[in-house]
Order: C-alpha cells, then sequence, then structure tokens
C-alpha cells in the first residue's frame, strides 16, 4: 500500500494545524510556504477535512484554518481514510485462496493499528533519536 500525496500533504496540513493549536488560525498560505508545497493543493485536500469536521475555516483578514478538535483525538488513521479512503493493500475480495487472503487481512489489520494509534499530538512531540545522539566531531 502507497500513501499518496493527498494523504502526505493532508497529514503535514493537520500537524502543521495541531502544531498551533490554541493559538488561532493558520493560513494554507503559511503551510504552504513553510513546506515548500502548492496553496492551490493544499486548497483541495482541506475541503473534505473540513467537510469531515476535522478542521473549521475562520473568514477574515487573520482568518485560516483551526483544528476541530484536540490534537490527541486525531489520529493519523482518521485522516489517511477521509483523503484516501480504505485502507487496504489490495482488493482481497477476490482473493480466492484464503492463506492468501488471511495475510492481507492481517497487513491491513496492521496498518491500521499503526496509524490508528498514532495521533497528531504523537507526530508534533516526535524527536528524532538519530539527531539527538548526533555528535559533530572537528579535528
Amino acid at each position: 500500500m502507497k500513501i499518496s500525496t493527498k494523504g502526505r500533504y493532508g497529514l503535514t496540513i493537520m500537524m502543521e494545524l495541531a502544531a498551533k493549536f490554541g493559538e488561532g488560525p493558520l493560513s494554507l498560505k503559511s503551510i504552504a510556504e513553510r513546506n515548500q508545497l502548492s496553496e492551490h493543493y493544499l486548497e483541495q485536500l482541506v475541503a473534505p477535512l473540513r467537510n469531515a469536521g476535522m478542521v473549521k475555516s475562520i473568514r477574515g483578514a487573520y482568518g485560516g484554518y483551526v483544528l476541530s478538535k484536540e490534537p490527541e483525538s486525531v489520529t493519523a488513521g482518521d485522516i489517511i481514510r477521509i483523503l484516501e479512503g480504505p485502507i487496504s493493500p489490495v482488493d482481497f475480495t477476490e482473493e480466492d485462496d484464503p492463506a492468501k487472503r488471511d495475510l492481507w487481512l492481517r497487513i491491513r489489520d496492521s496498518i491500521a493499528s499503526v496509524l490508528d494509534s498514532t495521533t497528531l499530538a504523537d507526530l508534533i512531540a516526535f524527536k528524532d533519536e538519530s539527531e539527538i545522539d548526533s555528535y559533530m566531531f572537528y579535528i
């Protein structure tokens, strides 16, 4: 299963909003500039997120978007399902072999478990351990 740019950029939008949760609205323009993404494409992605009640839009000169829920209550799985549809590595309904069907189901369930147990709060609090332990030595 490959997550498309819709899912990846949608997750980026939501992480940016989560990082500024409680600080007021964030414009798509600022998100696009900070992540070198197309503002027009982000506008297309935020519509289904708004329709699903994940974000609220605020009009006006200082408007933008805010999360509708706390970052701890929004999972990566919620976002990916809204933007990508159901999580499934293959269309296993057509699979005749029970062993392969079981394999596809276990893969799907494992992916869903990871996505559903990872919140926006987890993602914005993530620290790359390799960066923490890296040292620069000068001679």
